[in-house]
């Protein structure tokens, strides 16, 4: 194992990881807020019990997120200074706007909000709750500006004397619709994952026949803001199959293991992909012009496929088709699981099976986040610049022994910083809200 494959291998570790807990972070401080509306509007104590105890697990959560992406960062210098040096002006200027502003606004008014139970007034706190939710999006804005801007570069020029890309537009950079459509369905994946979440731990403790007004009502509350938004994740995953369609050719035929250029190209809806062979193996379910019409819009467009790809710069197909395949799969099952939910929701705990189904499927969003980042950045390679500067071009002149300790660092602790945060999450969890003191 050379370097480069080393560095990857850390990077992926420690992004992956980091996602484990940054979608839970923004969907459940949404949920969290609308508990604590509720209670400003309705004086109902029950629904501040709520936003207490859901904010115990955020508070765990956002903790962990916190420390690992902080080291995330740090291996653009340490791993990828070439990186760091050729496109910096614009990454750079892009995660610092996201560090010190949203970073510190979230970290602020998280303590505001964990502090302030006795000493707001109840809307000036619940204020507070809404600021972390909005500055925890906001963050999410910047990172997801600067990951566009690596999947299809604008607003910038080479500097012949200095060989770095230097920006000179900075609101091309932001307002991209690449970029757009990537953090509405960023961000709606997020929500929809909180929103299971809280359904999930609602559903355990309903099956238990324990706290079941408090659970649910946050499993009520929860319901409708996943469903919204696992139709919206589906809704933005096609807008965002479209722009990939038009700006990243060879990331939609990994996707589809699509080898020919044709027109009316046909999406098979079961096969094999042979990568070795450059074919399709075992094709089941053809459907005339499928592809063409879900990537353009239009039955006759030509898709590109991987055969006209220098194979230099075809991504690993195998990887990426089994990842979106995951990911589009469980999205839909998330819009039938909560479609289903909302025509049970008057009769919750009369419905054991569904709840069991709900229980059960907490894991399944963290899943499907995770399989799209393996979509977004698998796809894009070997580019890490897509059509600027290979992946293989941005790693830092480092000696192998220098990264491979450090890969293994970063296994051991975050596998213990893991087990320890999912451990703590779980016994909150389980253990359900406080008991209603008197006088309260």
């Amino acid at each position: 194992m050379d370097v480069l494959l080393l560095s990857r291998l850390q990077f992926a570790v420690a992004t992956m990881f980091h996602f484990l807990f940054v979608p839970l972070t923004l969907g459940l401080s949404v949920l969290i807020a609308i508990m604590e509306t509720l209670y400003v509007r309705t004086g109902d104590e029950e629904y501040k019990r709520m936003a207490k105890f859901w904010g115990k697990l955020f508070l765990i959560n956002f903790a962990v997120g916190v420390v690992t992406g902080i080291t995330l960062e740090f291996q653009f210098g340490t791993n990828w200074s070439r990186y760091s040096g050729y496109v910096g002006d614009i990454f750079g200027s892009l995660l610092a706007i996201e560090a010190t502003v949203a970073f510190f606004l979230e970290s602020t008014f998280i303590a505001v909000w964990h502090f302030g139970w006795k000493n707001l007034s109840p809307k000036v706190h619940c204020l507070s709750i809404w600021l972390v939710a909005f500055a925890g999006s906001l963050s999410a804005v910047w990172i997801l500006i600067a990951n566009t801007w690596m999947q299809y570069p604008v607003g910038y020029t080479i500097n012949e004397v200095t060989g770095r890309a230097e920006l000179t537009d900075f609101m091309a950079v932001v307002t991209q619709p690449f970029a757009i459509i990537q953090l509405l369905h960023t961000l709606a994946a997020a929500y929809c994952l909180g929103g299971f979440f809280v359904m999930g731990i609602s559903a355990y403790h309903l099956l238990r026949k324990q706290h079941i007004t408090f659970f649910r009502k946050s499993f009520r509350v929860a319901l409708p803001f996943a469903l919204i938004f696992s139709v919206g994740v589906a809704l933005m995953g096609d807008f965002s199959g479209q722009q990939i369609a038009t700006k990243q050719p060879s990331k939609l035929a990994a996707l589809e293991s699509h080898w020919e250029t044709q027109t009316n190209a046909p999406f098979v809806m079961f096969f094999i992909p042979d990568e070795k062979n450059e074919r399709n193996l075992y094709e089941f379910g053809t459907i005339p012009s499928g592809l063409s019409l879900l990537a353009f819009h239009s039955p006759k467009a030509e898709v590109t496929g991987l055969k006209d790809i220098p194979p230099d710069e075809r991504p690993p197909v195998a990887l990426t088709f089994v990842a979106f395949r995951i990911m589009v799969g469980l999205g839909f099952l998330f819009i039938l699981l909560t479609g289903v939910g909302w025509l049970l929701r008057n009769k919750l705990v009369d419905s054991p099976w569904y709840l069991r189904i709900m229980l059960f499927a907490i894991p399944l969003p963290y899943i499907a986040a995770e399989a799209g980042w393996i979509v977004t950045e698998v796809g894009r390679q070997p580019w890490i610049v897509y059509g600027l500067m290979k992946t293989s071009d941005a790693v830092s002149p480092i000696a192998t022994s220098q990264v491979l300790p450090s890969l293994i660092a970063f296994i051991v602790v975050y596998s213990l910083l893991g087990c320890v945060a999912y451990y703590l999450m779980f016994q909150f969890a389980r253990r359900g809200p406080e008991p209603v003191k008197a006088g309260e």
